[in-house]
């Protein structure tokens, strides 16, 4: 790749990077001050040193030719030696001013960044969650953010200092001499060249690392979420062999990045100490001859080693800033995702929906190109029950997706009670729906805050109530706290069908006036279905309420039912009209109870 398109892909980037510490201005310029305080401390205090060192050889060689113990006093180097010594005390206390305001930039900047990505996550549509693994969305938001405030937090301010301090130097050096400053400027020219070959290499070992962080991550927890199927069908070897794969690559990768960030430190090292070497003894012959002294000497091995110290550390650091930038780059692209179209700005609102569905003409398709669902029509009256049937793949989980305006549609509308959803915000929209899905989700909590979770300000009462009208109460006080009992975000310690009636039980509390039940009984036994089967009617008494089956013996008293094949509704009416029919619908009902 050209390395000049390297640097115009990395502009943007760090452009957009600094740009987002546009709040902190007063404490980067407090930082900015602490740096620059620091800077001429350090490049003031070898010069200051160069002066005490030879006013104390003077003092040395006075005494020894008087013949008289040499001494220290307060008028007789006292004052010079304590002043050198609260010098290099105050570039200490700057030095930990700046490294403690710096690391708190760094930190609200990360904290900025989370705060950015978690909002955008929720403005994501549901198509960015299908086409990426969770693994790999959770290494952006944790190990990507955690390296960008690592490395500015100690690299950036490593660099401002080494930058500072290089220049400032090299100044004094030369002002000390020409000659040794230019053996020392040939060697540094040559660590600069290395340094740079590294970076653009690193840069794209950085990236690469990450992708495979991410790619680990992924089928770590896809692997840990299928455990109990990845057993039943004996694919522990299989599974062993992808996540060692995914493992070895990621090794490979940080192997390659972790060589290129710490190799390029100890050849600056040997350079560095090579050009000591050669400056010793050029300068040990014009101490002989009396062209340096022995403070200046000295002074000028300080400035070397303040200027090759920090020169190692900047190339170390403009490596570690590689990994900073690439995984920016990797949290910008999250933040640049394509989102759900906004909400009206001013947005039509229904108090508490009667009920009444209507699909007007709906086409839809995950791809533009390729429309799924065409010119589907049908109203639901209020207190209605709609069955959807269909087999596998037919599009039913996507007819509630759009109902619920996880997708958008393409053509045509949707309207609830007359007013079209596109109209309505999405907040407002959804909390006239109650949801019962066959994948049930409780994060870590109580029983009792799982049941509450869709109505924050129910109180005990409401909450056991919904629990007894989803016959989960019994089950309940077994548990050792009851409702207290605490979940993990698996809620391992439930069986499925205790976890599907605790989500039934969500609804019951929720009370909303139109329901979707996606195979809400699948998990449970046949004495419990029934059971539930009769809380569930009570419940859906004068709601409109959406049912996905499979089991068509469940919907047989559905006001209607809607047979889709191919994203389309092909058969459409109650359970009598249909088998009359004699068509699809007919023959899978039929087939069922052969």
């Amino acid at each position: 790749m050209n390395p000049g398109t390297d640097r115009r892909k990395e502009k943007p980037v760090i452009i957009r990077l600094f740009g987002q510490l546009e709040g902190q201005k007063v404490r980067l310029g407090i930082v900015g001050c602490s740096i620059l305080i620091y800077t001429i401390l350090n490049i003031w205090n070898p010069l200051y040193s160069a002066r005490v060192i030879d006013h104390l050889w003077e003092s040395i060689q006075g005494a020894w030719k008087e013949g008289i113990p040499f001494s220290i006093t307060w008028t007789n180097m006292g004052m010079e030696l304590t002043r050198l010594t609260i010098q290099y005390l105050l570039a200490w206390i700057f030095y930990f001013f700046q490294s403690y305001l710096m690391a708190n930039v760094a930190e609200s900047l990360n904290l900025e960044l989370r705060r950015q990505v978690a909002d955008k996550l929720n403005r994501l549509p549901l198509k960015f969650f299908d086409r990426n693994k969770a693994g790999e969305i959770l290494s952006r938001v944790t190990s990507d953010l955690d390296k960008i405030a690592e490395v500015l937090q100690t690299g950036l301010l490593k660099l401002l200092v080494a930058v500072g301090t290089i220049i400032g130097s090299l100044i004094v050096m030369f002002y000390y001499s020409v000659l040794l400053t230019g053996i020392f400027l040939l060697f540094i020219l040559i660590s600069l060249l290395i340094t740079r070959a590294v970076a653009k290499r690193n840069l794209k070992c950085a990236a690469s690392r990450q992708e495979t962080i991410g790619e680990l991550t992924g089928i770590a927890e896809e692997y840990y979420n299928g455990r109990d199927v990845i057993k039943a069908y004996n694919h522990e070897e299989e599974s062993i062999r992808q996540v060692a794969l995914a493992a070895e690559k990621n090794r490979e990768a940080n192997q390659k990045a972790d060589f290129l960030t710490n190799c390029v430190n100890p050849l600056i090292r040997l350079l560095t100490r090579i050009s000591h070497v050669i400056i010793a003894v050029i300068a040990g012959g014009f101490m002989l001859s009396g062209t340096m002294t022995v403070g200046v000497v000295q002074a000028f091995f300080q400035y070397i080693n303040q200027a090759a110290e920090p020169l190692t550390e900047a190339s170390f650091m403009v490596n570690s800033l590689q990994s900073a930038l690439a995984s920016a780059k990797r949290t910008f692209e999250l933040l640049d995702e394509e989102e759900e179209t906004p909400d009206p700005a001013v947005p039509l609102e229904l108090e508490r929906a009667k009920g009444e569905i209507a699909f007007e003409h709906v086409s839809f398709g995950y791809e533009p190109s390729y429309l799924l669902m065409k010119d589907i029509s049908f109203t639901a009256k209020p207190g209605q029950k709609i069955a959807v049937v269909g087999s596998t793949g037919a599009g039913k989980t996507t007819l509630v997706n759009l109902l619920m305006r996880f997708y958008e549609v393409n053509y045509g509308r949707i309207t609830v009670d007359g007013v079209d959803t596109s109209k309505m915000s999405r907040s407002g929209l959804r909390k006239q729906f109650g949801m019962v899905l066959q994948d049930t989700w409780l994060y870590g909590g109580t029983i009792g805050e799982n049941i509450a979770y869709g109505s924050s300000g129910a109180d005990r009462k409401e909450i056991i109530n919904a629990a007894k009208a989803a016959k989960v109460d019994y089950f309940i006080r077994t548990m050792p706290q009851g409702y207290d009992t605490m979940l993990d975000n698996e809620a391992s310690n439930l069986s499925a069908g205790q976890r599907q009636l605790l989500t039934i039980a969500r609804v019951f509390l929720c009370d909303p006036p139109i329901l979707i039940l996606d195979e809400a009984t699948s998990s449970v036994d046949t004495r419990t279905e029934v059971e539930i089967g009769k809380a569930m009617e009570a419940l859906m008494k004068g709601r409109t309420s959406f049912v996905i089956a499979h089991r068509l013996s469940t919907i047989r008293d559905a006001d209607m039912i809607l047979f889709m094949e191919q994203g389309n509704i092909i058969e459409k009416g109650n359970h009598r009209e249909l088998l009359e029919k004699k068509g699809a619908y007919a023959a899978l009902y039929y087939s069922q109870f052969e």
